[in-house]
């Protein structure tokens, strides 16, 4: 565990270097020298995984989008996140490892076929649904960023879903219309499909939301960088 935590820890400094503008050079370096089986052995747990992936993910796409070069059409396929021999996306991170390698197009409900060995063998056992509002890409409508840590990570990912469901979600009780983010939609199915947003709709809003409409509102692409809580 000591080596875990070890791990968990060298890329949470780096996320908070990103917040404060500190250079990261020496952590990257570390990371860059993690072998397969390193990845493999030490993120071992679901738990584990999430902490680690999710930070990655966070991390690489300010660097990414705060380079004079950055496309936002390319950001999130680009290879560049160098970890030990190999280099990975935003993309491989989020529908790869931590959605347990969906297909990006498929609403959650298709597995890629293309999926690559290597992908297949750093996914999660379960999707956590509450990982998007955990992951960060540069938008207006996009949760914002946390620092998640291996030991309270149940606690922070449920803090993160009432605080965006909370804020991105209105209700007209007249009409029993419920508008809520488009991020529910575009991966539904790891939602648990129109019934599984209901479930959760009622969790967070504390009423009974199955005789409601859910609509989904515009979500704005406008670019929204540093958004840290």
């Amino acid at each position: 565990m000591d080596r875990l935590n070890s791990l968990l820890a060298t890329f949470e400094k780096v996320l908070i270097h990103v917040r404060r503008n500190v250079d990261s050079a020496m952590e990257q370096q570390l990371l860059q020298a993690v072998t397969l089986t390193q990845l493999q052995t030490e993120l071992n747990t679901d738990q584990a995984k999430k902490t680690f992936w999710i930070n990655i993910y966070n991390a690489f796409y300010q660097f990414e989008a705060n380079k004079a070069t950055a496309n936002r059409k390319t950001i999130f396929s680009a290879k560049v996140i160098h970890i030990g021999h190999y280099y990975f996306s935003l993309d491989d991170i989020e529908h790869g490892i931590l959605r347990k390698n969906r297909w990006k197009w498929s609403f959650g409900y298709l597995r890629n076929p293309f999926a690559s060995a290597l992908l297949k063998d750093l996914e999660v056992q379960e999707i956590d649904y509450r990982i998007h509002f955990a992951l960060n890409c540069g938008a207006k409508s996009c949760p914002p960023i946390a620092f998640y840590t291996f030991e309270k990570l149940e606690q922070q990912l449920d803090h993160a879903m009432y605080s965006f469901l909370e804020q991105e979600t209105t209700v007209d009780h007249p009409t029993k219309i419920i508008a809520t983010s488009k991020l529910l939609l575009w991966y539904r199915a790891d939602f648990g499909g129109t019934k599984g947003i209901k479930q959760i709709l009622t969790k967070v809003l504390e009423f009974d939301t199955t005789p409601y409409t859910i609509k989904f509102a515009d979500y704005s692409w406008e670019t929204h960088l540093e958004n840290f809580v």
